[in-house]
């Protein structure tokens, strides 16, 4: 009967109260560490956890509508865990082969991602995507590596021959038929718009108007001052369709531009190698680069440029497939537990049960 709660001292309540709610919190501070720390795969027994993929999720999906549909959200969270695991064995065949980046390549790598940011502006990026200056050394550290491997294990395999550009030529010889002057361009385009699958080689993405024209404006500065156009397009860019050919849009028929007279009009004063200023319209900012005009008629194989097109379409090709392959034959190699794959089987698909903790 003594341990009924009316016969405490009334000085000792409040600590009990106290030492009630630091238990309740303790508790939920370990449900939440639990959670993030879930690990949801393994690869050759290195862990990937699940606040890895929380983390690549938020920053695909920063500032983007939530679908609202729970299925969706996790399907997309197990494609991120399989580029997770893709990454973590690509990394391991680096180590193997001994593929290796030193501190100055990454110094350098590093100052051309915040080259078009003011310092400030960089630190607030790095915040939004949650990413300290550590993590993001180490981030910019693994991308080198991986490119390394790639130029050294993929690139340099892939070899076209005239034979196969001949060919190419000869069943496609309606694409080489102009039937009115074309011109070639290229682009750097800046959207104010978040893209959750960006494709430029800095991941580098401008979230909004302002981020988007003080973007374009560092880029178009570098431009002025000699910098590469296709490099720039390349690592900066967010056009999914050109950016990782050099922002190179093909050639495109005049009267493509009817549509367009401002575009038009800068594009016509421009001789081959010359780039126009900054241009806006509803896409967002871009420069546009003239890489040459071709007039009416059948552009022949002798033709440099032509030539020069076929061979970067079949070495684009062969790479993609070779990577795809390669990828698939280094995890055939590799042990590989997807935790989170064999829970949604288990649960039928219920994604509604990955929203619940785990207590270990």
């Amino acid at each position: 009967m003594g341990n009924r709660p009316e016969n405490l001292p009334q000085w000792l309540l409040p600590w009990l109260l106290l030492g009630a709610v630091a238990a309740f919190s303790l508790s939920c501070a370990r449900v939440r560490q639990n959670r993030e720390r879930e690990v949801w795969a393994k690869v050759d027994g290195v862990p990937i956890y699940r606040n890895q993929v929380e983390a690549l999720y938020r920053r695909r999906m920063a500032m983007l509508p939530d679908t609202g549909k729970p299925e969706q959200t996790l399907s997309f969270k197990l494609n991120l865990l399989n580029e997770l695991i893709d990454h973590q064995i690509l990394l391991d065949r680096a180590r193997r082969v001994e593929v290796t980046v030193s501190e100055p390549e990454v110094d350098e790598r590093i100052a051309r991602i915040r080259s078009p940011y003011a310092g400030p502006d960089f630190s607030a990026e790095l915040q939004k995507q949650g990413l300290t200056p550590a993590e993001f050394r180490n981030q910019v550290r693994d991308n080198l590596i991986i490119e390394k491997l790639v130029q050294r294990e993929i690139d340099a395999r892939v070899t076209v021959s005239q034979p196969e550009i001949a060919a190419y030529y000869a069943q496609n010889k309606a694409i080489f038929t102009v039937p009115q002057t074309e011109y070639h361009l290229a682009q750097i385009l800046v959207t104010p718009l978040p893209d959750p699958q960006i494709q430029n080689l800095m991941n580098d993405d401008a979230r909004n108007e302002k981020q988007a024209e003080q973007k374009i404006r560092a880029l178009y500065a570098k431009l002025r001052s000699g910098d590469d156009f296709a490099r720039l397009a390349e690592e900066y860019s967010e056009d999914p369709r050109t950016a990782q050919g050099g922002g190179d849009m093909g050639f495109i028929p005049a009267t493509s531009f009817d549509a367009d007279p401002v575009l038009q009009r800068a594009i016509s004063q421009l001789k081959p190698g010359q780039f126009t200023g900054i241009l806006q319209d509803h896409a967002g900012f871009r420069i546009v680069k003239l890489l040459g005009r071709v007039e009416a008629g059948e552009r022949a194989l002798s033709n440099p440029q032509v030539e020069s097109s076929i061979r970067k379409t079949l070495m684009d090709e062969k790479e993609e497939l070779l990577k795809a392959a390669y990828v698939e034959t280094l995890r055939d190699e590799a042990h590989v537990v997807n935790n989170l794959a064999r829970e949604i089987v288990q649960n039928g698909g219920n994604a509604a049960s990955f929203e619940k903790p785990k207590i270990n």
